[in-house]
């Protein structure tokens, strides 16, 4: 998948509870929950966001609570993939799940700025920073496959009709 956006340029352990206020994760409306994106900390965050942009951030990204509604808002909000130095194991495995490309590239996290135009390739890990090419660890295809799919339930309708397209072909 080739995207390009802006980055939005964020630091070290960044918490999934600053992502999204606990007063909010009872919403179930995934533009209502977008709009509160990091609300406490960065008030203008949500409304600087381009369908598209992209987060760059250094390690740990997505520590805190296990909560699915940050993933969930972020892609709501219009952040098209996430580079980070590193992730916490749920954060990664959550953004999976629903559907949110993430990349490991440390040096990535290191070298982008804020607004910089980014381009990513999440299919080969290539990504472009004001015409100089990085390197990011690529998805594996099996996550590629859920990434385009939307996530682990778009994944599981394709894997049930797939099942049930050759249960019925070998039927018949």
């Amino acid at each position: 998948m080739q995207l390009k956006g802006k980055v939005h340029k964020l630091g070290d352990s960044v918490d999934t509870d600053v992502m999204v206020p606990g007063r909010y994760l009872s919403l179930l409306n995934p533009a209502d929950l977008a709009r509160h994106i990091f609300e406490e900390v960065d008030p203008g965050f949500a409304a600087r966001v381009n369908e598209g942009d992209v987060i760059v951030a250094g390690k740990n990204f997505g520590c805190g609570s296990g909560r699915e509604q940050a993933p969930f808002g972020l892609k709501a909000l219009g952040i098209a993939c996430i580079v980070a130095a590193s992730f916490s194991r749920t954060f990664y495995r959550m953004a999976i799940d629903l559907g949110l490309p993430i990349l490991i590239s440390p040096e990535v996290a290191a070298v982008a700025t804020e607004a910089q135009v980014i381009e990513v390739d999440t299919k080969t890990g290539k990504v472009v920073l004001d015409g100089k090419e990085y390197q990011a660890e690529p998805m594996p295809p099996f996550i590629q496959e859920i990434i385009a799919l939307g996530g682990v339930t778009g994944w599981v309708k394709s894997e049930v009709a797939r099942r049930r397209a050759a249960a019925g072909g070998a039927a018949g």
